[in-house]
């Protein structure tokens, strides 16, 4: 497909932007590039003039030529994908390609936008699917019929494929568009669009130059095991009203906010604190909820920390959340179950939309999801000796509280990721785990359609947590990763902004195992802080 269309790439009539009105060479693009191939579809082009587009109160802050294209793939299926092509004096020369969040179906315009006004020659795609032909993207609360979860090739394509289905395409546009190919190519995505990143490097490893994955949701069947788990163990009289849950992380914050050397309620690493759940029992039967936990509360508690577990084995299937994220915790006890562990359970495991979670054998439905569900949408080889073999560079962030993905998959996964690809791991895989963290536009925009009303605000799910807005929520993730690719600058350590309070707060994310420390005057400023 791609030397078809590189071939009639050369022979189309030479026009170079910097030639012509960018006005006019962005709307003519799609007549000038219909020859490319039958299989590629440029389906509409425009000028974007600067401060025009409004994406959730971001602007673009450059002009640029938004195209529409198209790739069909297995069975009639087709890709939508976007290309936002920054005017030339504003282009970077490099090419991203972002990701999706949730069960996808749209393009991320969030990141679109962030991204171009970095010069980026950006590029999302709707995932192989639809939204709009699949409930608007929301599953909740179950019972629902998901078409895309019945297609094979478009549940495949959901993570595993549909990046790199539109990738190609994509720079190609770019190619023509400033008659020279872009010097590097990189991806980034959160949520579901760490799993994509996690895709990216092991089945299509030649793809990118460098890959940032963001709270990865990579063993995806089995995060969807953990919601159903914490839904069932706070069932009833174990229900955690958000009352409790605060409890539980103020007399976690009492005990070791003090570790890193500042009193400023967050955890640098809740690995390192040690506490004593049991203190917080109530003493007699007159329970009140705000100030101490009933036995089937804190047994809800203890099982939540420790995560779902196989009955027959009694091995872990998924990390437990860790101290410091309770306050977080609500959704687990219901909304995501609902919203993504039912539907994959109803639509792909036991194709029955009446199909009851409580049912659910934590040994042999565990097999039959690994089968049918597994083994089309997780990302989880520890070996991704192809991808660094060529270069590749991976940067992984988590959220201590990401109140969706336990905090400690991506470094139990790292490390085994470590272990089984030859070399050394500081020379292409980086992990950052920051403290407090929430959620990405695009997941906030899913979830806002799932729940109520959601905060995004400091280390949650791939932005800052509603229980710590006083810490900075976005990091110079992608920025790194140039800057580790092109000038080979080991990331050592993030820059850590824009925490939701308003202030001007800035933090150091240190390069996993390593973490922040005060040493300096100024708590307020990243420059204050060591990586110990």
């Amino acid at each position: 497909m791609l030397s078809a269309m590189t071939l009639a790439l050369w022979l189309l009539p030479t026009t170079s932007v910097a030639k012509e009105n960018f006005t006019t060479q962005c709307d003519s693009l799609p007549s000038l590039v219909a020859s490319l191939a039958n299989d590629i579809g440029v389906i509409a082009a425009s000028y974007v003039p600067t401060n025009s587009l409004n994406v959730s109160g971001a602007f673009n802050q450059v002009a640029f030529c938004r195209v529409n294209g198209s790739v069909p793939y297995l069975e009639n299926n087709t890709v939508f994908f976007e290309v936002w092509l920054p005017e030339t004096i504003a282009y970077n020369e490099r090419f991203l390609a972002v990701g999706n969040g949730g069960l996808a179906g749209r393009i991320d315009y969030a990141s679109m936008v962030e991204n171009v006004n970095k010069g980026f020659a950006t590029s999302g795609g709707d995932s192989g699917h639809l939204a709009s032909e699949n409930n608007d993207g929301d599953a909740y609360p179950g019972g629902i019929y998901l078409p895309f979860l019945h297609d094979k090739n478009q549940v495949l394509a959901w993570i595993r494929n549909s990046i790199a289905l539109f990738t190609p395409a994509a720079k190609e546009i770019a190619t023509f568009y400033y008659e020279k190919s872009p010097q590097h190519t990189y991806y980034k995505g959160c949520s579901t669009g760490g799993a994509q990143g996690f895709a990216l490097a092991q089945y299509h490893p030649e793809l990118f130059d460098g890959i940032v994955a963001g709270c990865p949701g990579n063993w995806y069947s089995h995060l969807a095991l953990s919601f159903l788990w914490n839904q069932q163990v706070t069932l009833g009289a174990s229900f955690l009203p958000q009352e409790s849950l605060d409890l539980i992380a103020n007399a976690v914050l009492d005990k070791c906010d003090t570790l890193d050397g500042v009193e400023d309620r967050v955890l640098e690493n809740p690995l390192a604190c040690t506490f004593d759940l049991d203190k917080l029992a109530c003493t007699t039967p007159a329970t009140n909820s705000s100030s101490c936990l009933t036995s089937e509360q804190l047994t809800a508690a203890k099982n939540i920390y420790a995560g779902p577990r196989h009955s027959q084995s009694n091995t872990s299937l998924y990390p437990g959340f860790d101290l410091g994220s309770e306050s977080e915790w609500m959704m687990q006890e219901g909304r995501l179950s609902l919203s993504f562990s039912l539907p994959l359970l109803q639509n792909m495991v036991f194709d029955d939309l009446s199909y009851n979670g409580s049912t659910f054998d934590w040994a042999s439905d565990v097999d039959a999801l690994d089968l049918k569900v597994g083994s089309l949408i997780d990302s989880i080889s520890p070996n991704l000796t192809s991808f660094k073999d060529r270069g590749g560079k991976l940067i992984v962030t988590q959220g201590w509280a990401d109140p969706f993905n336990a905090a400690t998959w991506p470094i139990d996964h790292l490390n085994e990721v470590a272990q089984a690809t030859v070399g050394d791991r500081d020379e292409w895989l980086s992990l950052f785990m920051v403290p407090g963290k929430w959620n990405s536009r695009l997941q906030l925009d899913l979830l806002e359609r799932l729940i109520d009303k959601v905060l995004h605000v400091g280390g949650g799910h791939c932005g800052g947590a509603s229980s710590y807005t006083h810490v900075p929520g976005k990091q110079n993730s992608l920025e790194a990763l140039v800057e580790w690719v092109e000038q080979k600058k080991d990331p050592e350590a993030l820059l850590g902004t824009s925490p939701a309070d308003g202030s001007e707060r800035t933090r150091k994310l240190c390069r996993w195992p390593r973490t922040a420390k005060l040493v300096g005057a100024d708590a307020e400023n990243w420059e204050s802080f060591v990586c110990d």
